[in-house]
C-alpha cells in the first residue's frame, strides 16, 4: 500500500472508532456481527483478520471462536492497530495484532479457517493480488470473508450521493482536522467495483470455489463469500 494512504489513516487513527460511530450512525457494528455469522465461523477456529484496524471485526470473530479458538489481526499501519489490544483486553478477550501488508502475508499456506478483510480491500494497491494472499493463508474448504462499502441503487442512490459527497468530508473533517482523509474515503468507495463486479475480482484469483455476496442496508454495504478451492 502506498505511503500517502498509510500516512492518511496515521493522521486519523485516534478519532477513527469515534468517527465511524458518527457516520455510520452505529450500524458498521451489525454489519460486522452479519458478516461473522455468514462466515460460518465456529468455536475454535483459526482466524485472520487483515486490515484489522482498531480491531472490531478481529474482536467480534474471537467472540465467535472462544476460547478454542484464534483470531490474529493485521494491519499495514501501526498507529490505527496500536489501539486494538488494548480494546480486547478490556472485553477479556485474547488476540495477537501485528503490522503486516494484506498483500503479502508473512504466514504459511492453509494456516487459517478464515480470513477476512473489512473496509480495507478498496485501499489496497491491488485487490486479486489481497485476495489471493488472503485464500492462500486458508485451507481448503476455508472462507475468505470480505465487508466493503457498495453504490446504493433506487430510492438510496442520491441521498447517499449526498450524503457522502457533502456530509461525510465536512463532519468527518470537523471531528478529525483531516478534511481530506474523509473525502478520499467516500471517493473510493464510490470508484470501487461492487457486488457482481467485485465477484470479478474474486474470480480472476482462481482460488475460490464458490462466490456468493450479500447486500446490506439497500447496497451501502456488501458482503462478500469466498470458498477457497
Amino acid at each position: 500500500m502506498s505511503e500517502q494512504v498509510r500516512s492518511m489513516f496515521a493522521s486519523i487513527a485516534s478519532d477513527y472508532d469515534k468517527i465511524n460511530s458518527v457516520l455510520s450512525f452505529g450500524i458498521h457494528h451489525l454489519w460486522r456481527k452479519i458478516a461473522v455469522r455468514e462466515s460460518g465461523a465456529k468455536e475454535g477456529d483459526k482466524v485472520l483478520d487483515c486490515a484489522t484496524g482498531t480491531g472490531d471485526l478481529a474482536i467480534t470473530f474471537k467472540q465467535k471462536v472462544g476460547a478454542e479458538g484464534y483470531v490474529k489481526g493485521t494491519d499495514f499501519c501501526q498507529e490505527m492497530i496500536d489501539p486494538a489490544p488494548a480494546k480486547a483486553k478490556k472485553k477479556a478477550l485474547d488476540i495477537d495484532f501485528e503490522v503486516a501488508d494484506a498483500m503479502n502475508l508473512p504466514y504459511n499456506d492453509h494456516t487459517f479457517d478464515i480470513s477476512s478483510i473489512s473496509f480495507g480491500i478498496r485501499n489496497v494497491d491491488d485487490p486479486v493480488q489481497a485476495l489471493s494472499e488472503m485464500a492462500r493463508v486458508v485451507k481448503p474448504g476455508g472462507r475468505v470473508v470480505v465487508l466493503e462499502f457498495g453504490q446504493p441503487k433506487g430510492i438510496m442512490s442520491l441521498p447517499y450521493q449526498i450524503y457522502s459527497k457533502y456530509v461525510m468530508p465536512a463532519v468527518g473533517g470537523f471531528l478529525s482536522g483531516n478534511k481530506d482523509a474523509y473525502t478520499y474515503l467516500p471517493e473510493t468507495s464510490a470508484r470501487f467495483p461492487a457486488a457482481g463486479k467485485f465477484v470479478e475480482l474474486m474470480e480472476k484469483t482462481g482460488k475460490f470455489s464458490a462466490k456468493r455476496y450479500i447486500s446490506l442496508s439497500g447496497g451501502i454495504a456488501y458482503i462478500y463469500i469466498g470458498t477457497v478451492a
